[in-house]
């Protein structure tokens, strides 16, 4: 989950104009002395500080006008903001900051180069470099925007300070082309590919850098990972080398809105997805569509996180797959997983579109573990395209590391077998026998999930391997789905799960 975080350190901004207090904020323009097109002066460095006072009934986002002139070769940006004191249980104030270039700031629109969140006090772009989480290329003239979005807001009020600096002369190298990890991996045909959709690197508020990260998806057994920096592309281009026949890269986006997170899953290379807007804006359907658009898959994130902004508001109608275990399992993962099983038995019976289900590790430093959990996907082969058609076809189940495997199946009729995410047709009072495989699991117990609840459980051997088998009807269960668990650590709560299966439909 994104660490809004105050970090330390000033901030600022100046003449802060209130125009609906509620709606919009109108900051006046930060000019610096123009230079004539064309001209390459040897002009010395500029700088300008902006300070005010955000009140607490700011937007979401409020832009800070920077006329940037002709001749410019680098634009620096660092920022501040004051802590309060308030009492308990009122949220202090956090500020986040991003910047859009002369384009513009519309929604959708083409002028943004980059963001960081909390995740940093300083900035800096230019044509051959750009700090992570922005995106390098020429500072043209023009009016950009320092975008500066009010997290939380203290009562009273958040005190920043935003420091503008221009540097000229001097040539820059040109805009490097960048370089892009490929859509496939040798792979191994049709197999299952363990994968970890939800990463970040220092690209946004992660503390490892890519290549760490690729050297911690290998150790952990996985085949394909998915960048998912939050509100940036910038990170796309910083895979180079890092991929090879082993481990697939796809590159993605954490679409991080004030009414829930949203992974943006194997979308093309360097394509941005906005992230300004809330549930009652209507906007998410027509940005769920971008995304696959793009090429990529619509998965909410940990949708019961206890952070602010984070509970997902948007609703399930737009999603192709949904995040249900984040991380280290938590009470919220148990609720999400129960929200997401409620729905499997209509799906069952009117043969309606269901969501399946994946498991990420939301990493971002030390002790976070990649691939923990990981979800496991029977594709065609380790491509974007086919590990992206099992996903959203429910072929995968999800385990808390590459040592525990499943196998999952469901028999019956005459002679037919159903997989996971797969349909099985026998009548309605014809036996049908599940048959669940476990291997990586000492001391935990399996089970098997229908409609009702669950109807069956197993504890497994010592040594973690074990078969599971429950016969039951098409009447008597609309859909099967296994789960392996640890034994209970909250009191009230069944134990942590160790793994689960998206499920195998009856139909009668």
């Amino acid at each position: 989950m994104t660490e809004h975080g105050p970090g330390p350190g000033p901030i600022g901004r100046r003449g802060l104009l209130a125009t609906s207090a509620a709606t919009a904020l109108t900051l006046t323009t930060v000019s610096f002395a123009n230079a004539a097109p064309g001209s390459t002066p040897q002009r010395p460095d500029e700088t300008r500080v902006v300070r005010g006072t955000l009140p607490p009934v700011s937007p979401d986002f409020v832009y800070l006008p920077v006329e940037v002139p002709h001749g410019v070769r680098e634009l620096a940006v660092s920022y501040a903001y004051e802590k309060a004191s308030v009492p308990a249980g009122t949220q202090n104030n956090a500020l986040d900051i991003g910047i859009f270039d002369e384009r513009g700031t519309a929604l959708g629109g083409p002028g943004f180069r980059g963001w960081s969140g909390g995740a940093r006090t300083a900035f800096f772009l230019r044509a051959d470099d750009a700090t992570p989480g922005y995106l390098r290329g020429p500072v043209r003239a023009g009016t950009w925007h320092i975008a500066l979005g009010p997290y939380t807001v203290a009562p009273q009020g958040l005190p920043y300070t935003v420091t503008i600096t221009l540097k000229y002369g001097g040539g820059t190298g040109p805009t490097p082309a960048p370089v892009y990890p490929p859509p496939r991996a040798k792979g191994r045909g049709r197999a299952w590919y363990r994968g970890d959709c939800h990463l970040h690197s220092v690209h946004s508020d992660g503390g490892r850098t890519p290549a760490e990260i690729a050297a911690l998806a290998r150790a952990a057994g996985l085949d394909f990972i998915n960048t998912s920096e939050h509100n940036t592309t910038s990170g796309h281009r910083a895979w180079e080398g890092l991929w090879g026949d082993d481990l697939l890269i796809m590159t993605g986006e954490e679409i991080t809105t004030r009414n829930g997170h949203v992974l943006a899953l194997g979308t093309e290379p360097g394509h941005f997805i906005d992230w300004r807007y809330r549930a009652r804006d209507n906007r998410f359907g027509h940005f769920a569509r971008e995304v696959r658009a793009a090429g990529g898959l619509v998965v909410p994130a940990h949708p019961h996180a206890t952070c602010v902004g984070c509970n997902w508001k948007f609703g399930f109608g737009d999603a192709d797959a949904v995040e249900v275990w984040n991380g280290a399992y938590t009470p919220d993962d148990e609720v999400s997983l129960a929200e997401w099983d409620n729905p499997l038995a209509l799906a069952a019976r009117s043969g309606r579109p269901w969501l399946p289900a994946m498991g990420n590790s939301d990493a971002h430093r030390d002790p976070d573990r990649v691939g923990g959990p990981q979800t496991v996907v029977l594709a065609d082969d380790l491509t974007k395209r086919a590990i992206q058609a099992g996903l959203r076809a429910g072929y995968s189940y999800v385990a808390e590391s590459a040592a525990l495997s499943l196998t999952f199946t469901v028999s019956g009729g005459h002679g037919q077998h159903a997989g996971i995410g797969e349909r099985l047709r026998a009548a309605r009072d014809e036996p049908v026998t599940a048959r669940l495989e476990v291997i990586g699991a000492p001391g935990c117990t399996a089970a098997f999930v229908t409609d009702q609840g669950t109807l069956h459980t197993t504890p497994l051997a010592a040594s973690g391997t074990a078969t599971a088998t429950w016969e039951t009807t098409p009447a008597y269960a609309t859909y099967i789905r296994a789960e392996v668990r640890h034994a209970p650590t909250t009191p009230g709560l069944p134990g942590p799960l160790a793994a689960f299966t998206n499920p195998i439909f009856l139909t009668p």
